[in-house]
């Protein structure tokens, strides 16, 4: 779809999902250049990179907007995020799905603005070779059928004046665009609160070592401080509320466990080439030092309440959800489905874990209070338990039945 097709089409108003950068002031003002009236939504995810993200209202009115406002989604990123920890889904490689889980999120915030507005067609800034243009995609239709998409990277007259970020430099330069100073940053970020990607620019050169991205929520490892720190998270039923003995809401909790783990340099510079749902491969460079703490503290817990069944379904529900979230199917059947599935094993996640956190590493160090643990001492190399080391010459004969046939009828042949 191009921007003439909307306007023969009785077209007048479009809403926009916009981060303030580049690409949403130079989409927003050329498109209020070609006629049509553009209302932008910014929503609140607790961006780490912006000092007040009300000053993105005021810049995008300077673009051209009608109307521009700031919309919360904290609370709904903080929910969405636990959730994405309970199933441990790490897309390859180890990334949280940070941004991931951010997009259907952002979507879910602003409809209820097009309702109110009436705004029958939506925008992004997403460009035609990445993944969130397919999740913006996939959220919208699923929660907003009738609502149309509009895509400026993918409107051919558009990406024909603007092939690259120096001509919207120079398009916003001599339109009096008031785009946010970004210097000459070497990559690009995406920041909420769950975490930060960095991609693109230089990044784009896997010759290069990643270690010029400057951290924005701690440290490189080896700048972190040398001593170690203790960290406490309690878990009800699996929910964090908990840190250090200090009780928390979910958005605070997030926020302080990336403030504790950053400082030690966890969770920082996490290293991907992962395939994109598009069908390339990109290279990210991923922050979440929170999630790090927490997800791993959470896998911790795991470990003591989840029996040999339990596991395998369990990780086979994280990967299915991990895939879920990266390719955008954040609201469909199947994610609903796996996260219903896992709702008896987070029933059961209550506990106490404290861990190490030290020059980028997660340490155990205890769990106590964990009422629904399966770990005993019938494992104990001590004469304790209720585990008869004379039982196991049955269970060991019954497993040497089908060994030896294969050892006899078998094994030989594919040597």
């Amino acid at each position: 779809m191009n921007w003439r097709e909307l306007k023969e089409g009785g077209v007048t108003a479009l809403g926009g999902m916009v981060s303030g950068g580049l690409d949403s002031c130079t989409a927003t003002h050329w498109l209020r250049e070609k006629g049509l009236d553009v209302y932008c939504f910014t929503v609140d995810l607790g961006q780490p990179d912006e000092d007040n993200i009300n000053s993105i209202a005021d810049r995008m009115i300077g673009s051209g907007a009608t109307d521009a406002i700031v919309v919360d989604g904290q609370e709904s990123l903080a929910q969405a995020g636990l959730k994405v920890i309970q199933a441990q889904a790490r897309y390859e490689g180890g990334y949280w799905n940070t941004t991931g889980i951010a997009r259907p999120v952002t979507i879910g915030a602003v409809l209820p603005e097009f309702d109110r507005r009436n705004i029958e067609v939506l925008f992004h800034g997403a460009t035609g070779r990445g993944n969130d243009q397919v999740r913006f995609q996939i959220a919208s239709n699923m929660l907003a059928p009738d609502l149309k998409i509009y895509a400026p990277w993918r409107d051919p007259e558009f990406v024909s004046e603007f092939p690259g970020r120096q001509q919207m430099l120079d398009y916003c330069g001599s339109n009096g665009v008031p785009i946010k100073p970004s210097g000459e940053s070497r990559y690009s970020t995406d920041a909420n609160f769950l975490g930060l990607t960095h991609e693109a620019g230089d990044l784009e050169n896997v010759e290069i070592a990643p270690f010029f991205v400057e951290p924005g929520m701690g440290v490189w490892s080896w700048d972190a401080q040398d001593q170690p720190e203790t960290a406490t998270i309690r878990w009800e039923s699996g929910i964090p509320v908990a840190l250090n003995d200090t009780d928390l809401n979910t958005v605070e909790l997030f926020k302080e466990a990336n403030r504790v783990a950053g400082r030690h340099g966890v969770g920082i510079g996490t290293h991907v080439i992962e395939n994109r749902f598009v069908g390339v491969k990109s290279r990210g460079i991923y922050e979440a030092p929170g999630m790090e703490l927490l997800g791993t503290s959470y896998e911790y817990l795991l470990q003591l309440i989840l029996d040999r069944r339990a596991r395998e379904l369990h990780d086979h529900l994280s990967k299915v959800l991990a895939s879920q979230i990266y390719e955008g199917y954040w609201f469909d059947l199947a994610t609903t489905s796996a996260l219903a599935a896992l709702e008896p094993i987070t029933s059961l996640a209550t506990g106490t874990i404290t861990v190490q956190l030290h020059k980028g590493n997660i340490l155990f160090d205890s769990a106590t209070e964990v009422p629904h643990s399966l770990y005993t001492d019938d494992a104990s190399m001590e004469s304790v338990g209720s585990y008869d080391h004379e039982d196991a010459e049955g269970f060991v004969k019954v497993l040497g039945v089908s060994s030896k046939n294969f050892g006899v009828r078998q094994r030989l042949k594919l040597d």
